[in-house]
């Protein structure tokens, strides 16, 4: 699973922000080898804040294990290589024993910041390696079933960080809505400024009762590169903490 560029800058704009850094508990769903769950570590050093990657991809989530094993944040990272659909469930029956021993406990384990990549091509073409396939496309983790447990792991107002290509946007939100998660954020990603955006950062919050229709996203744009081929100011300025050249 190669690092792509979206997804570094992607851990980067969620790693600045300051609820992220204050956070006692993050999920990351789809981590791969474990790079946004390593770039939130970084960040979060002052909070210590526990973070759970979950990979369904054995060889992926074997190598992230490894990665975080190498960090200075190990003690903090925990690799769970199984769908999220399971582990959501996991939570749940622990939820449910834990409130049959206790009454009166009616705290969850819930995560403050859920952060995903997850795979979005719907009917394209596949490619041969099945493991690819798993990563990329979306039959293994369908949006619907994604923001359904994100949903569920969210703390009330706690935040969803969620990277998808620009023209699926609109039906991310849309999904997110019918099960309480607010955009109050969007960044829209340029490879250059002659170009039209290719990726969408997100950012929900849990909402509680219902959304509110008329509050005002804040929307925002990151260009890549300048039009002779460098880093742009904004990239080097999110990534400089992350890319060694820069």
């Amino acid at each position: 699973m190669k690092v792509c560029t979206d997804a570094c800058l992607f851990g980067a704009w969620v790693s600045q922000k300051t609820l992220v850094q204050n956070a006692n508990s993050i999920v990351d769903i789809g981590s791969g080898t474990g790079l946004l769950s390593l770039m939130l570590a970084q960040v979060t050093e002052s909070s210590k804040a526990s973070i759970t990657a979950i990979e369904i991809e054995s060889q992926a989530a074997e190598e992230a294990s490894s990665n975080f094993k190498l960090s200075k944040w190990s003690d903090r990272l925990v690799m769970v290589n199984d769908s999220i659909q399971n582990f959501t469930a996991s939570i749940s029956k622990d939820d449910l024993l834990s409130n049959e021993l206790n009454k009166n406990n009616n705290n969850k384990q819930l995560f403050d910041i859920v952060i995903s990549n997850p795979p979005f091509y719907e009917g394209d073409l596949k490619s041969p390696d099945a493991n690819k396939n798993k990563a990329a496309h979306s039959t293994e983790l369908p949006w619907t079933s994604l923001v359904d447990n994100v949903s569920s792991l969210l703390t009330n107002a706690g935040s969803f960080f969620v990277l998808v290509p620009t023209l699926r946007a609109y039906t991310m939100q849309k999904l997110a809505e019918t099960h309480q998660l607010q955009l109050i954020e969007e960044v829209l990603v340029y490879n250059d400024a002659k170009h039209l955006p290719f990726r969408s950062f997100l950012h929900f919050r849990k909402a509680k009762p219902e959304i509110d229709k008329d509050i005002s996203v804040l929307r925002n744009k990151i260009v890549i590169k300048n039009t002779d081929n460098t880093y742009s100011a904004e990239f080097t300025e999110l990534l400089k903490d992350y890319y060694l050249h820069l």
